[in-house]
């Protein structure tokens, strides 16, 4: 039975296929478009996901969209009803985009297949399970748990906020919901958008600023019992009641109301690109440690509800790794599986899997071991044909290799003189997270490699930490944690033996005072509170990039490498050759690697286009 899951018209449109429970083939429409989070109808993808399959759209036995859109224009009437006549202009703005196009998905879900060559000889069944259930199906089916406690937690899907599932076998129960407008995806969303990143796209940078906050200022407690008296009636079992007085997204165009919380916190609202200060740091803490107490009150209901001993997440609030790593460190399940596709973007599988086993019936078989992610490398893939002819578009020179081994011999001596690589190999990942095969790569010893990452590679906010992927034999060594990490999805401590102490003033520093300060022997991947997001690398899911850090420990007696996405800010991660070698020629990165191409920057035509990426992409 072929599956073709699709989620769209929000934001991160997807394409996912499965065929009899296995999982073919998932992409997002953005690394195609070239627009970030592209939000239109996933042709591309499709296409993409069609093709690796060898089908045609007449083979599938049914497409499945990943909500209700007639349920979500319920609550969108419901809730302009309730708050009359207050949010008249945005429900003005709304309405002729639903009455035009959302009210009739279906009609136009059966318009673009048709552009894909659906000629309607066989009659495809058009399911759309709600959005939280394809959050939990995404969770949970791919998870290698035979029954599990299911959390979804986002902004809002059609009403549901969050929703706590029982899976067991085939089946998934939805045993509790929150409801909107209280949600919080969207609590965290406002913070986002108070301290001036982008909804949608910046809540990782919030999460990422949090630690800069010191922990031993009075504001930390102040700012949390102001959130937890005034904005939210936070619940024991972790549902939250959020005072509507304080926000606009209901009925209004902005996530907040401003003048309420400048008056509230004694913050002005921080624009975008306005230096960061101590208060926005403290004031990110502040939020960050609530999320996490809240997620930590919804996991144990989801432990009482269920008995079960594992718990599956999904939903875009289970891409706060922070979060995450405490709740594993937590104790009350045995472990977690984290969807490396949390958003909207893994709506798109979860719908083709609840259609599959919950519509259809079929029985769900656990075969795998790990996950039936295959480490998420589920999208396209080139030839060396591919790489060549891009070579030839450019005039570009490389130096081939036949010896993979040789390539990442001495791919890792470039990596170890401090240079920065961008790394393409294989099939694209799944999800928001570069795991190894569209990769920006460097030596995480050297004090200056965040620096320079963030400042001449990704013309990014400086404060932005970065990953590292470790051998998945050797994580323990190097960190506080001695599971697997393979989506990147974990924050856990760096190990003791390797930090260097702070001193006593450390708290008090300001921003780029903290950041410059090398606080462990892995400087260019230890956050500022001595964290890490960890991915831990498997010879099973990534054979050539868990050869590259092979051959760099060889080398220098360290298992571990900088990992950042290949992209520019504002920019999607890269898909094909020719956008990694746009990218890499835009960048100050040194060194490229597609397949067993290797180029050097120095031996490259002058680049034309070096600044034309600011204009193209819209800084996220």
């Amino acid at each position: 039975m072929k599956i073709l899951g699709i989620s769209a018209f929000y934001h991160d449109s997807a394409a996912a296929l499965i065929d009899n429970g296995e999982i073919v083939s998932a992409a997002q429409e953005e690394r195609f478009t070239r627009k970030k989070h592209d939000p239109s109808f996933p042709s591309n993808a499709v296409k993409f996901c069609l093709e690796y399959a060898g089908l045609s759209i007449d083979e599938l036995d049914a497409v499945a969209f990943y909500d209700k859109p007639l349920l979500k224009f319920e609550r969108l009437l419901e809730t302009y009803y309730a708050f009359a006549p207050k949010g008249l202009r945005s429900f003005l703005t709304a309405m002729p985009v639903w009455l035009k196009e959302k009210m009739f998905l279906k009609r136009l879900i059966n318009e673009e297949l048709v552009k894909l060559g659906y000629s309607k000889k066989k009659k495809i069944k058009l399911l759309f399970p709600e959005h939280h259930l394809s959050h939990a199906a995404s969770a949970y089916y791919p998870s290698p748990y035979n029954k599990a406690a299911i959390l979804t937690v986002d902004g809002v899907g059609e009403w549901a906020t969050a929703s706590i599932c029982s899976g067991e076998g085939k089946d998934i129960s939805i045993l509790r919901e929150m409801r909107f407008p209280h949600s919080l995806g969207l609590l965290y969303s406002a913070f986002t958008y108070f301290l001036g990143f982008r909804v949608n796209s910046g809540e990782y940078k919030l999460m990422g600023l949090a630690p800069y906050g010191n922990p031993t200022s009075p504001d930390i407690q102040k700012y949390e019992q102001t959130i937890l008296a005034e904005l939210v009636d936070l619940k024991e079992d972790g549902s939250v009641w959020l005072n509507q007085d304080y926000f606009d997204y209901a009925t209004g165009l902005k996530m907040v109301n401003e003048s309420k919380w400048e008056a509230l916190f004694g913050i002005k609202k921080r624009e975008p690109e306005d230096p960061l200060e101590a208060q926005h740091c403290n004031l990110g803490l502040a939020i960050q440690n609530v999320t996490e107490q809240i997620v930590l009150k919804m996991a144990a209901e989801a432990k009482r509800l269920t008995g079960a001993d594992y718990l599956c997440l999904a939903g875009g609030v289970a891409l706060n790794c922070v979060s995450n790593g405490k709740l594993q460190k937590s104790g009350i399940f045995k472990d977690i599986f984290i969807q490396p596709a949390a958003g909207d973007a893994g709506g798109a599988l979860g719908a083709a899997q609840a259609a599959y086993h919950i519509y259809f019936g079929c029985e769900r078989n656990v075969t795998w071991t790990g996950d039936a992610l295959r480490g998420s490398y589920l999208g396209p893939t080139f030839s060396d044909l591919d790489v060549e002819l891009t070579a030839k578009r450019y005039k570009a020179n490389y130096k081939a290799f036949d010896n993979f081994d040789e390539l990442s011999s001495e791919v890792a001596g470039i990596l170890a003189q401090g240079n920065v690589v961008g790394w393409v190999q294989g099939r694209m990942e799944f999800g928001p997270r570069a795991l190894g095969a569209r990769s920006i790569l460097g030596d995480p010893r050297n004090a200056e490699m965040q620096k320079k990452l963030n400042l001449k590679i990704k013309y990014r906010e400086s404060f932005r930490p970065f990953a590292p992927s470790v051998l998945a034999e050797e994580c323990a060594d190097f960190f506080d944690y001695d599971g697997i990490s393979p989506y990147m999805l974990l924050v856990h401590p760096v190990a003791d033996r390797l930090r260097k102490p702070t001193p006593p003033n450390y708290g008090s520093m300001d921003l780029r005072e903290k950041l410059y300060y090398e606080r462990s022997e892995l400087p260019s991947i230890t956050h500022i509170d001595y964290s890490a997001r960890i991915q831990t690398v498997h010879k099973a899911t990534n054979p050539r990039y868990y050869n590259l850090i092979e051959a760099f420990k060889k080398q220098t007696g360290c298992p571990v490498i900088v990992n950042t996405s290949f992209n520019v800010r504002g920019e999607p991660i890269v898909c094909t050759p020719d956008d990694a070698y746009r990218c890499f020629m835009r960048t100050e990165m040194d060194y490229l690697v597609v397949g067993n191409f290797l180029f050097d920057k120095r031996q490259q035509p002058e680049w034309m286009e070096k600044d034309n990426w600011k204009e193209e992409f819209v800084l996220d």
